[in-house]
C-alpha cells in the first residue's frame, strides 16, 4: 500500500470521526422531547454505582446534560465547567446530572480525575439519549442540555452548546426560572 495513503488514513479516520462526534446530527428515528412536555424518565447508576432516577429528582429544578464521551477535550471542559460553577447551581437549589453512553467504570474514572461533584450517569444501552431525542447516528450522545422543573416537565432545551460558555450562559437563564434556595 502507498506510504501517504496509509498516513492520510491514519490522519483522516480519528479526524472524521471527530467531526462525526461532534456534528451531533442526530439518528434518524430520534424524536427530540419537548419543551413543555414530562421529562422522559430514567433509571441509571452513577460513577458510585448508586442509581439515580428522574423520580427521586421531584420537586427540584434539574439539569440534564448529555455529552457525547468521558475523558475527550469537549466534555472534559463543559463537565469542569459544571463543577466550576456547582456552588452556583446549589444556591438556586438546582441539581446536576451528566449523562453519556460509556459504563459505570468509565464515569468513576473520569468523575474521580476531575473531581466531579455531581453524578454522570452510564446510559450503556443508549435508552436514555434515545428517549431524549440526542442519540447521534454514531451512536454517541448529542451535547444537548435539558432544565427540567420540579413537576418533571421538560422547561428549556439547549441544542448542541458550547462547553465552553455553556454552564455561565445556563446559570443566567436559571436565575429567571428559579427561585434561590432557602
Amino acid at each position: 500500500m502507498n506510504p501517504s495513503l496509509v498516513l492520510r488514513r491514519s490522519v483522516l479516520s480519528p479526524l472524521l470521526v471527530a467531526a462525526l462526534l461532534c456534528s451531533g446530527a442526530p439518528s434518524p428515528a430520534a424524536a427530540e422531547a419537548a419543551v413543555g412536555t414530562p421529562a422522559p424518565a430514567f433509571h441509571l447508576q452513577d460513577q458510585h454505582e448508586a442509581w439515580v432516577s428522574l423520580a427521586d429528582q421531584r420537586g427540584k429544578w434539574l439539569v440534564v446534560y448529555f455529552y457525547p464521551m468521558d475523558q475527550t477535550p469537549g466534555c472534559t471542559t463543559e463537565a469542569c465547567e459544571f463543577r466550576d460553577n456547582i456552588f452556583a447551581y446549589r444556591k438556586l437549589g438546582v441539581n446536576v446530572l451528566g449523562i453519556s453512553v460509556q459504563d459505570v467504570a468509565s464515569k468513576k474514572a473520569f468523575a474521580t480525575k476531575y473531581s466531579l461533584p455531581f453524578s454522570v450517569l452510564a446510559d450503556a444501552d443508549k435508552s436514555v439519549a434515545k428517549a431524549y431525542g440526542v442519540l447521534s447516528m454514531m451512536g454517541y450522545a448529542r451535547r444537548d442540555t435539558f432544565v427540567i422543573d420540579p413537576q418533571g416537565r421538560i422547561a428549556r432545551h439547549y441544542i448542541e452548546v458550547d462547553p465552553k460558555t455553556h454552564s455561565r450562559q445556563l446559570l443566567a437563564d436559571l436565575q429567571g426560572l428559579v427561585k434561590p434556595a432557602s
